[in-house]
């Protein structure tokens, strides 16, 4: 797996999350709960996309984010 990538639109309040290369995407499916996958040619998720996300953030690059190993 590749590094998991964040990012966050403040203006259009989506939170997008990256387990494999962006450049993968092949297609997207709705999931009817303010959450988007993102697949690649072979069906399997890649990523996420999750709708009407209002963070507060003082600083523009950092994020509350918590990155937990088990």
């Amino acid at each position: 797996m590749e590094k998991i990538r964040v990012f966050y639109d403040k203006e259009g309040q989506t939170l997008t999350v990256w387990f494999d290369d962006p450049g993968k995407e092949y297609m997207c499916e709705e999931t009817g709960e303010e959450v988007i996958l993102i697949k690649d040619k072979a069906s399997k998720v890649i990523g996420f996309e999750r709708l009407n996300v209002a963070l507060e953030t003082e600083d523009k690059g950092a994020l509350p984010l918590e990155a937990v190993s088990i």
